[in-house]
């Protein structure tokens, strides 16, 4: 069926960046907000707005209850996560087709397989990708643990199971480290995901960080929209993205899209997501790490090399339609970037609430700019940091960085701290335009 009215169960720029697409389709849109965003862009250019809760996020926007009375009492026939908050939980996807509501993401088998990712994991070895081998903690002894990790050589890294975002993660680089590290990190993950299982790999010591865009259907049909390069971290929390990855031959480039297809199909994926690989320069080899179901943060950088729009087939599969096209009709063009601008100090990291007296947002040729902030707008404490994506697309990935640096250079905000001056600096640096670095990159170059 066609949506009529879709409920936004987010904030910041991924509402404003839905609805938009929503309003382009036709489709009325209802924004959710806490107290603390009666004022944010989403709530202004929404149809429809309710207020669920306090500005502490498991008082709004981790509110299961008030989150469905909303889409109940607005008449909501279908409910879009984005991303981060419920976006990746199963059990909100659950209560949602209880209530009648369709949840645009995938299956809630799919969520589950995928979101664990020692699970999903095992899934993408039985469907043939390399993985990593890796360490199972769960009613392992200390003494068994620190045994198995010298057998596997250091350094190792910690994840927690049900993580994301780059929480829940910690490479350890000496025995000593270990134990109250894992225990560290277990109350970590149970604080995010209210689950503290963990497990352990191999840590990579120069990866680049590569994911696939695919969207699939109900129909088992089945496309790739090319990879990303997410390899600038920061704390593992991506900073920085691009595409196509500047260093991949199209053989091995070939071999990493063909290997998502190959998993998408085996799980019976039925939606827009992300599986994602670490890529060992050394050894020329790349291997599976874990699936994201839901929108991602950078896929923008994906939409301005294909024409694609992301959201738009996001909902058309779960309005049960099928894919109205097939692999050979994407046509990909030119180099993309993403910049995510982040309201934080830019030599602490700390983040940076307050008023934001002038904001002027970069254009131009080839400039995107995905966002929710403005002149006057007063930025909570509450969330994450992030104001804005510059996205710049050009012809060469040498054009692309001088774009993004104009573009860069064009963006004022004013009244806050931002990470503006971090941005330049990587655009500038000769490792990063050699395509030189790995994920420690900040940490070697830009500490």
């Amino acid at each position: 069926m066609k949506f009529k009215k879709i409920l936004i169960a987010n904030r910041g720029e991924i509402a404003v960046r839905i609805l938009r697409t929503c309003k382009e389709m036709g489709i009325e849109t209802v924004c959710v907000h806490s107290t603390a965003d009666e004022s944010s862009l989403h709530v202004k250019l929404a149809d429809e707005s309710v207020c669920i809760g306090k500005p502490k996020a498991s008082l709004s926007y981790l509110n299961i209850p008030a989150i469905l009375s909303a889409a109940e009492i607005t008449g909501a026939q279908a409910i879009h996560p984005g991303f981060g908050f419920l976006s990746e939980n199963k059990e909100f996807a659950d209560q949602c087709r209880k209530w009648d509501l369709e949840f645009i993401g995938p299956s809630i088998d799919c969520i589950e397989k995928m979101g664990d990712k020692i699970r999903s994991k095992k899934l993408a070895k039985k469907a043939g990708l390399p993985i990593l081998e890796s360490i199972e903690i769960k009613r392992k002894t200390e003494r068994e643990i620190l045994k198995a990790c010298k057998k596997l050589g250091y350094p190792v890294l910690i994840k927690a199971s049900a993580g994301g975002g780059g929480r829940g993660m910690k490479a350890i680089w000496k025995e000593e480290e270990l134990l109250p590290s894992i225990e560290r990190l277990k109350k970590e993950a149970m604080a995010g995901f209210n689950d503290d299982t963990l497990f352990i790999e191999k840590y990579i010591t120069r990866p680049r960080h590569i994911e696939v865009q695919i969207i699939a259907d109900q129909f088992g049909n089945i496309v790739h929209l090319g990879e990303r390069d997410c390899t600038i971290q920061k704390r593992f929390q991506k900073v920085l993205e691009e595409s196509p990855c500047p260093i991949l031959q199209d053989k091995k480039r070939q071999e990493i899209l063909d290997a998502a297809v190959k998993l998408v199909r085996f799980v019976n994926y039925d939606s827009v997501g992300t599986v994602e690989f670490l890529f060992d320069q050394d050894e020329d080899k790349f291997y599976f790490m874990e699936m994201n179901t839901r929108i991602q943060v950078e896929h923008p950088v994906t939409e301005q090399r294909t024409g694609v729009d992301l959201i738009a087939q996001q909902i058309k599969v779960a309005q049960k339609e099928k894919l109205e096209f097939e692999q050979k009709d994407i046509v990909f063009t030119g180099h993309a970037i993403e910049c995510r601008l982040n309201a934080e100090d830019p030599v602490t990291g700390a983040p940076s609430a307050g008023k934001i007296l002038y904001y002027h947002r970069p254009a131009g040729i080839g400039v995107r700019v995905d966002d929710f902030i403005y002149s006057g707008y007063e930025v909570p404490p509450f969330y994450d940091s992030m104001l804005a994506k510059i996205i710049v697309q050009a012809p060469t990935r040498d054009l692309c960085l001088d774009r993004m640096k104009r573009a860069l250079e064009e963006a004022v905000i004013e009244g806050i701290k931002t990470n503006k001056e971090l941005h330049l600096k990587i655009i500038d640096h000769p490792k990063f335009r050699g395509n030189n670095y790995a994920t420690s990159f900040l940490d070697t170059h830009l500490q």
